[in-house]
């Protein structure tokens, strides 16, 4: 409809004033006023000088006697508010009507790839509640850029190397008495956790105890022997003893295990992972070319630089003195690889905020190296996720493990629905499938309808709620809605052309109208959030209409046809946001 308008306000203008215009503004006509959509007539001041009622009294009477689609028009101060016809509004929802997959672009087999990064996990303790909105917010980025029309890879990189392994490794060695998953019935991870934890405590009691035999706390730190057989088990595993790396693989391994049951759990998962432990040593001949280059000098101790201060950063090491790689090294010679194994135009990072410094060290490093791919790269940054405190267990008091939390969402939701006693005629299973539905659609719903950049304070019981911008109230309205299409047993197909459209019949349609556009806009934006609150407000819309008009008691024929196909739209909408954020739908409620 924008493009029949503004070429219309263009001739419009050229007609009445003889006058040019470049562009037309619009907005959606507020609530207060009639209309549907409103042209914004201070935008032509500039063009023209006048009175802006008079102006747009003059290009709403224009447009009505021009364009068959607008039937009338009111000018409120500054701004046209067109109505727009019954017949065009019934015409434009029979084709998001009969629109397979509506709102999703197909990809182009030409256009390169976007990869996604997130989880990224260290193999030494479980993920934690900070793992969940990653891994919620790159899962869900992935598929929105998907359903806009591009290929997607989605990927992690796997901390599977490091002094942090080696001291869950030792730890388990000393104190494990050859315990596994399967003789504890733990989960790998958690096992693994477990260990780390005890090095810790030990490592805490060397200190006190060099500390009292005269030593510095500083030394003491350095000289403990738990940590510097730890240390000395790190250059094994680095010159590959074969006793270290078999432990090293036995122990990540149950580590993996427990991954992919909490990424199961959360309904999220990879088409490639990459380890740390094979790429720790890319990018140190990439350092080597950019010395050549002049992208990079040595320090007189042997440690390779990069000064950015003339870009308003630091200058910043990327290879130790000793010769050995930082951080900075792998993940330059990362992302080179990546784009070598992918035809990629965008590779995006999920990552705290508190990498914000290190992710523009990165980019610029690669841009200054010559790879025309780094304006391509992009850092999802997010904020934190606090709880109220006392709201739930967590490990040592200070983490929240990401399987007690999904366990915690589960039994709450069982808890509010037992108290709202809806599940009448349920089985035990089929009420124990819903919780999960009903407790992790509660959990992602919460975290993703917030902007990523902000820190979210995550109230269970708050996100269960059957009211509100919640999850579990667009469920609930969808699982309504079925119930409504369940009972419609009759044949609904037949096009419907000529009715008169309820006010509310025509919000649900300006609603679905924006749907393909919310879609490129989320992308674009790598904003879940947008597709969120975009859902809420369909939500809003539909229920508005639901209990202003009948529907399977609505007399006319036509126009219960109609509503019932509104319906189905609506509902599939729904669904289709809801799995581009990750979450399930239930058929009843």
């Amino acid at each position: 409809m924008h493009h029949i308008l503004e070429q219309a306000v263009k001739d419009g203008f050229k007609n009445k004033y003889n006058v040019s215009i470049d562009s037309v503004e619009f907005q959606a006509t507020r609530k207060e006023f009639e209309g549907d959509i409103t042209i914004v007539i201070f935008a032509f001041l500039r063009h023209i000088k006048g009175n802006p009622v008079e102006i747009g009294t003059n290009l709403g009477t224009y447009l009505k006697e021009n364009v068959v689609e607008v039937t009338d028009f009111n000018v409120v101060k500054g701004f046209l508010n067109l109505v727009i016809s019954d017949s065009y509004f019934l015409q434009n929802f029979h084709s998001i009507y009969t629109t397979n997959s509506y709102g999703i672009t197909k990809p182009d087999p030409n256009e390169k790839a976007v990869m996604v990064e997130y989880s990224s996990p260290n193999t030494n303790k479980p993920l934690h509640l900070g793992h969940i909105r990653n891994n919620l917010l790159g899962y869900s980025v992935a598929e929105i850029i998907k359903a806009s029309g591009k290929k997607v890879y989605k990927t992690q990189i796997i901390n599977d190397r490091g002094i942090h392994i080696c001291k869950s490794m030792l730890a388990w060695q000393r104190f494990g008495n050859g315990e596994t998953p399967k003789s504890t019935g733990l989960k790998g991870d958690k096992l693994v956790g477990n260990y780390y934890v005890k090095f810790d405590q030990e490592y805490k009691k060397e200190i006190s105890q060099l500390i009292s035999g005269g030593k510095t706390e500083e030394e003491a730190k350095k000289l403990a022997p738990i940590l510097v057989e730890a240390q000395e088990m790190l250059l094994k595993w680095e010159s590959g003893d074969s006793q270290v790396v078999s432990l090293w693989k036995e122990m990540n391994e149950w580590v993996y295990a427990g991954f992919n049951e909490t990424y199961n759990a959360l309904g999220v998962d990879f088409d490639k992972n990459y380890y740390e432990s094979d790429t720790y040593l890319l990018g140190k001949d990439v350092v080597a070319r950019g010395i050549e280059k002049g992208v990079f000098y040595k320090k007189e101790d042997g440690s390779v630089w990069i000064d950015l201060t003339a870009d308003g950063l630091d200058e910043k090491i990327v290879l130790r003195s000793d010769g050995t790689a930082v951080y900075m090294t792998q993940d330059i010679g990362t992302a080179i690889e990546r784009f070598n194994d992918f035809d990629l135009n965008e590779l995006v990072y999920t990552v705290g905020n508190e990498q914000d410094y290190h992710f523009k060290v990165l980019f610029l490093i690669l841009e200054k190296l010559g790879f025309e791919w780094a304006k391509n790269l992009y850092h999802l940054s997010y904020g934190m996720v606090d709880l109220p405190s006392g709201k739930m267990k967590s490990r040592e008091g200070t983490v929240v493990d990401a399987d007690d939390l999904i366990v915690e969402m589960t039994d709450t939701a069982r808890e509010i629905s037992q108290d709202l006693g809806k599940l009448e005629g349920y089985s035990t299973e089929e009420k124990e499938k819903l919780y999960k539905i009903i407790g992790l659609g509660a959990l992602k719903y919460y975290i993703l309808k917030v902007d990523p950049k902000k820190r979210i304070l995550f109230d269970p019981e708050e996100s269960v709620d059957f009211a509100g911008n919640t999850g579990p109230f667009i469920q609930y309205t969808y699982a309504r809605i079925q119930s409504i299409l369940r009972k419609a047993s009759f044949d609904f197909s037949k096009k419907i052309i000529e009715i008169e459209l309820h006010e509310k019949e025509r919000s649900v349609i300006k609603q679905l109208q924006l749907f393909p556009e919310i879609i490129q806009t989320a992308a674009a934006n790598h904003s879940p959030a947008l597709v969120a609150n975009y859902t809420y407000e369909l939500v809003k819309e539909y229920n508005s209409f639901y209990q202003s008009v009948p529907i399977l008691g609505c007399d006319n024929e036509n126009e219960k046809i109609f509503r019932i196909q509104l319906s189905q739209k609506a509902n599939e909408v729904i669904k289709t946001a809801f799995s581009l954020l990750g979450i399930n739908v239930p058929e009843r409620m």
